[in-house]
């Protein structure tokens, strides 16, 4: 005989019944003899409605390849400055003293050129997860040193961008303006879209 869950017990069930299949869910009922609400259902279609509007909006080829689009552009850019300039870019790595000093060097020389070849795998869409990833990183670590440098009561120049540039910017835009770059890249890594990528792999 068909029975109804307690009320108490809508709103786990209410979490459980949302992650299935209508059809599973009829298939369960009928197995076990538990009905499904009214109240249930509500919610049901509720939770569905709200995971298929994320889906949407997490898997949106557009905005997928205009986010992508617009951290791999700034990433080249910023790559250019510091291959150029490798000794101001050690410098300023040096002014964030987190570093031992034997990498500063090795950093100076490397990580322009991390930048540059993520950002052109990203935009082209190839290992578009493994280049965000390295992307997301580059950005926490650059968070962690503005950050610990705040901390300190040291105002800096990030280098982020340019180790050239005149204009100085507060610190605390900088890390502002870092954590908006990590937000993007996380939405990036999330996005599973392979419309526009040269190289497609399974999502």
């Amino acid at each position: 005989m068909s029975s109804i869950v307690p009320e108490a017990n809508v709103n786990c069930r209410c979490f459980l019944v949302a992650i299935c299949r209508t059809s599973v869910i009829k298939e369960y009922s009928s197995s076990t003899g538990v009905g499904v609400s009214g109240k249930e259902q509500t919610c049901l279609w509720r939770r569905e409605k709200e995971l298929n509007g994320t889906n949407k909006f997490l898997h949106n080829d557009f905005l997928g390849l205009i986010v992508r689009l617009f951290i791999g552009i700034i990433f080249i850019y910023a790559s250019l400055d510091k291959i150029q300039s490798p000794a101001q870019f050690a410098r300023i790595i040096y002014n964030y003293h987190i570093m031992p000093g034997m990498l500063i060097n090795i950093l100076a020389l490397l990580l322009p050129w991390i930048e540059i070849i993520s950002g052109m795998l990203l935009i082209a869409g190839i290992y578009k997860e493994g280049s965000i990833l390295i992307i997301n990183v580059m950005v926490l670590v650059f968070i962690v040193a503005i950050g610990v440098n705040l901390y300190r009561g040291i105002n800096l120049e990030c280098g982020c961008f340019s180790v050239s540039s005149k204009a100085k910017e507060s610190a605390v835009g900088l890390l502002l303006r870092d954590i908006g770059l990590l937000i993007l890249g996380v939405y990036v890594y999330l996005n599973r879209s392979r419309r526009f990528d040269l190289i497609k792999t399974k999502a």
